[in-house]
């Protein structure tokens, strides 16, 4: 498949400029072969015909050798692009200019050996400009946020830039209703998204009063849940006329501030919610209340703080030490042979060893063990005797 864009043009300047080198290389080649005391170089009637030969020729050979010299160059590229993912520009800019500094430097001490002979003289330039790359590099890196605020400084950016973050704070602040630069903690915001809202538990939460502070609900939030509402499946339209019953519910609490932000899915350039509610957070420097497993995982990896609502239910059910005992209905086989299965009042599973004769029964159970894992917890016990 061809390339286009910037690339396909970049592609067919290398094969012109390489197609063009190629063929002067040839007729210089051509020139110095004829100036050589060779034999069968003497016996040529036409050196013109000869030239235009040597120029065809290599001329052909850099248009056939593109293809292998760009794959280098991207391999080379893509080596470098790696190195240099993880590095801030104000690495780089600090390190290119210890590097320049220290060359500098090296090179006007080199001025002291001019007098030594040129084999010796040679080597210690280029052992001093080594020397004095790798130490002014480190030194400057040792010092980057003093180096970088002297060049911004020297340059006259450093007003101009803090101007720019200001006028940008004031653009977000008039976009998404929170200013960054409040002395709201952080702690204090957060985004609510779909999932929580049709799980209804945040509002036992929010009603308990454990739940503080500012609570952001996305435009788009609402419209996502107002779709689901009006559906035509009806367990959908029933999830989502609980969920914006829990919206109206939320608002009437006291001590609860629910601010509904005016903010698209274009004003923040995502095409999905999950995207938007993870960029939103990011803007707004809020933490995202969800029961979502997916947008949990996406905005861990992006880097924004999660409240998982099904963390914090785990962590609400009652613990269980071994040989504690409970009072249980055992209601069906386990997948393990001899196993019966009950839940304790909060829904948790209780895997019975022996317990497949008491199905059908209320028994006491005497606590063996508990597993936790991300989806839950599961107690295990034994009939007692």
């Amino acid at each position: 498949m061809p390339e286009t864009g910037i690339i396909g043009l970049m592609k067919f300047l290398l094969r012109c400029l390489l197609t063009i080198v190629s063929g002067i290389a040839g007729y210089q080649i051509a020139q110095l072969l004829m100036g050589m005391d060779i034999s069968w170089m003497k016996e040529i009637s036409y050196p013109h015909v000869w030239s235009s030969f040597c120029v065809l020729l290599f001329a052909l050979c850099g248009y056939m050798l593109t293809p292998l010299i760009w794959w280098i160059l991207k391999k080379v590229g893509l080596f470098f692009e790696n190195m240099l993912q993880n590095v801030s520009v104000q690495d780089i800019t600090v390190s290119v200019i210890g590097l320049i500094v220290s060359l500098l430097l090296a090179n006007l001490i080199a001025i002291l050996f001019i007098g030594v002979p040129a084999s010796i003289g040679f080597y210690i330039r280029i052992g001093l400009n080594i020397l004095f790359a790798y130490i002014g590099t480190r030194a400057f890196m040792k010092r980057r946020d003093d180096v970088w605020a002297f060049v911004l400084s020297f340059f006259g950016f450093k007003g101009r830039l803090g101007k720019r973050d200001k006028d940008a704070a004031q653009r977000e602040t008039e976009l998404f209703g929170v200013d960054s630069s409040a002395s709201e903690p952080r702690a204090s915001r957060k985004v609510i998204d779909t999932s929580a809202l049709i799980d209804g538990r945040i509002l036992d939460v929010a009603g308990t009063g454990f739940l503080e502070g500012t609570l952001l609900l996305p435009r788009f939030v609402l419209t996502e849940l107002q779709g689901v509402a009006d559906s035509s499946d009806p367990v959908r339209r029933t999830r989502g006329r609980k969920g914006l019953n829990v919206v109206s519910e939320l608002q009437k609490i006291s001590g609860m501030d629910v601010k509904i932000q005016d903010v698209s899915l274009r004003e923040l350039k995502r095409d999905k919610v999950d995207e938007a509610l993870v960029e939103l957070c990011k803007k707004t420097d809020a933490k995202i209340m969800t029961t979502d497993y997916n947008l949990n995982q996406i905005a861990r990896i992006e880097g924004v703080d999660v409240l998982n609502v099904n963390d914090l239910a785990n962590s609400l059910k009652p613990q269980f030490l071994p040989g504690e005992q409970v009072k249980i209905d055992i209601i069906r086989p386990g997948k393990e042979q001899c196993q019966g299965i009950g839940y304790l009042e909060d829904g948790t599973m209780l895997v019975v060893e022996d317990g497949e004769s008491a199905i059908g029964q209320t028994a006491e159970i005497v606590i063996t063990s508990m597993l936790q894992t991300s989806a839950g917890r599961m107690v295990f016990g034994k009939l007692k005797r």
